[in-house]
């Protein structure tokens, strides 16, 4: 073979091997970043669900302390979230969800409280204290900090 056929040969194939790791290369950043960009917003799905539990299942636990007629919306509200926490694969704070949807409806058996009920209830040596979210909120932030 002649050597000019064998360095245009060469230069070709250098040429291709070059432009397929180009390329992949190019591809898999995408493919990195893609992935990156949706863990980012699931994470900002997660923290916005938790953010609007927290606020529905405060207030309807206020509700609950003052008034023994449940709000039927507000309840299936609540509880549509801790479904939506299921679908993104959160379990812990599903189960501290469900347990505080349980103190929130017997909640609203017991009898209805008092504004001297409620400052009883914010001393720290309060029987249940008034801070019934405070297991949920510690297990959603740990698990908004665990790696998707």
């Amino acid at each position: 073979m002649d050597a000019a056929y064998i360095s245009a040969l060469s230069a070709l194939a250098g040429s291709m091997i070059g432009g397929l790791t180009s390329g992949l290369t190019t591809l898999v950043n995408q493919r990195a970043q893609a992935r990156a960009e949706q863990v980012a917003r699931d994470v900002v799905r997660r923290e916005d669900l938790v953010r609007d539990f927290i606020v529905a299942a405060s207030k309807t636990y206020g509700d609950a302390i003052v008034s023994s007629d449940p709000k039927i919306q507000d309840l299936v509200n609540v509880y549509a979230m801790v479904s939506r926490m299921r679908v993104l694969s959160m379990p812990r704070s599903v189960t501290c969800a469900e347990a505080l949807m349980s103190v929130i409806v017997e909640t609203y058996h017991q009898p209805n409280r008092t504004l001297s009920d409620l400052r009883d209830m914010i001393k720290p040596d309060g029987a249940k204290g008034i801070d019934v979210l405070r297991e949920f909120s510690e297990t959603a932030r740990g698990e908004l900090r665990a790696p998707l």
